[in-house]
């Protein structure tokens, strides 16, 4: 079975302690693929996240030649141990001017950016293609670099699709990170392997959360083959910390949670002090730059249920990512009643009395999570195309309606038909 194409969230008639566990994090799972492919011998990347966009990763790794083991994780369904046998920088397979090796990358993101480095490693020619969205998504700042470092890539409009050449290359590029912070960490990534020496511009590094992870995760990263843990993905944990502060009777947890600094979106607890502080909290412009990552997509969500007006900025990255996310927080939050204005790339949310609505989630895992926790307080959010969450948290409803303390304890409905889900119907 698989979700249905609407679902409506009932909030939980009691509440009870819970201690959430948290898929493996999509951004180092991607990113720890890379560096295991390009490791002499073999790498376990434990607690590796397990959804469509870290299946597309391993898919295309697999094209390339490398071999991959994918085991059970006993202690998260929708995580995996996936065993990676690294070439030493060697890409086993290529194709031909005539007959190019084609990778397909969906909508994935990390997987489109950070493979394409990795081709111009290999001796041969490559076609990378996507979804439709991927194909209307910004890559010119990463072909461009690629193009500095002597590799020929042939596009149309700065976007996939794009034909590589894998061949001799190598030298210093400068990359602008203004679009997308994963052109740095895509280079640097396969840097190692390519001699090359890569300068990010358009924002500095240090301030860059997301090329600061990838620089991390190569410093730890075992090069010779062996054992690595996966943390879990904060980003997917800010549905569930938002919950337990729109809830203020629940107490939610999240077990394992990361000891590093890595993820920027782990420092979403700071964002939920003011519900805990209420009115006497300090208020300020909250920043996707400086403050948090995708996790601000989930505090514009239950921003309207703060006591004073707060002001989400820097959310111009947002405009270019699984959908037009700025413009379609705009549009459903105001169908649930929110009072907010947008300049630029910023909105300003004030208080409101909320209420459920049919909420369009145009593809896009992030809005479906984030309006679906918002349902926890909001009676009668109905959810479209949940099955998007795919893309980066499979069970996220079954966690939603799992008993506590494993769960919330929410019941999660057919939208159409009134039935209640349960079991693998709740799994995307």
């Amino acid at each position: 079975m698989a979700l249905p194409e609407i679902v409506e969230i009932v909030p939980p008639a009691a509440l009870a302690p819970a201690v959430v566990t948290i898929p493996g994090s999509k951004s180092i799972t991607n990113r720890a693929l890379i560096l295991a492919a390009l490791a002499d011998g073999e790498t376990r990347l434990r607690g590796a996240l397990w959804s469509d966009d870290t299946e597309i990763m391993v898919e295309a790794l697999r094209a390339l030649g490398f071999g991959i083991g994918v085991e059970a994780d006993p202690g998260e369904a929708a995580n995996r141990t996936i065993a990676v046998l690294g070439r030493g920088g060697r890409i086993p397979n290529a194709g031909s001017e005539v007959r190019p090796l084609e990778i397909f990358v969906g909508n994935a993101g990390t997987a489109a950016r950070f493979l394409l480095p990795l081709l111009c490693l290999g001796r041969g020619v490559y076609r990378m293609s996507g979804s439709a969205r991927m194909h209307e998504r910004p890559q010119a700042a990463l072909f461009d670099a690629l193009r500095q470092l002597g590799y020929r890539l042939d596009t149309e409009g700065g976007r996939l699709p794009a034909v590589v050449r894998g061949e001799a290359g190598g030298g210093a590029c400068v990359v602008s990170i203004e679009e997308s912070s994963q052109f740095a960490s895509a280079l640097l990534l396969s840097a190692g392997r390519g001699g090359w020496r890569v300068t990010v511009s358009g924002e500095d590094a240090e301030e860059s959360a997301y090329v600061a992870l990838t620089t991390k995760l190569i410093d730890v990263f075992p090069t010779s083959g062996g054992d690595f843990q996966v943390e879990p993905d904060c980003s997917s944990a800010s549905y569930f910390l938002a919950a337990g502060a729109i809830l203020p009777e629940a107490e939610v947890a999240i077990a394992s949670w990361p000891e590093s600094d890595w993820q920027p979106d782990a420092r979403f607890s700071a964002f939920l002090e003011r519900f805990r502080a209420g009115d006497e909290a300090e208020y300020r412009d909250v920043s996707r730059l400086h403050d948090l990552g995708d996790a601000i997509m989930t505090a514009i969500v239950i921003a309207p249920l703060l006591p004073r007006a707060c002001r989400f900025v820097d959310l111009g990255r947002l405009r270019l990512q699984e959908s037009e996310r700025v413009e379609a927080l705009h549009r459903e939050l105001e169908k649930c009643g929110a009072r907010l204005t947008e300049s630029g790339d910023a909105l300003t949310i004030a208080p409101s009395a909320l209420h459920g609505a049919e909420i369009e989630t145009y593809d896009d895992h992030r809005l479906a999570m984030c309006f679906s926790a918002l349902g926890l307080r909001v009676a009668g959010m109905r959810i479209l195309n949940p099955g998007c969450v795919a893309k980066t948290f499979p069970n996220f409803y079954a966690k939603l309606a799992a008993a506590p303390p494993a769960g919330l304890g929410a019941t999660i409905l057919d939208a159409t038909s009134g039935r209640l889900l349960a079991g693998a119907d709740l799994i995307a």
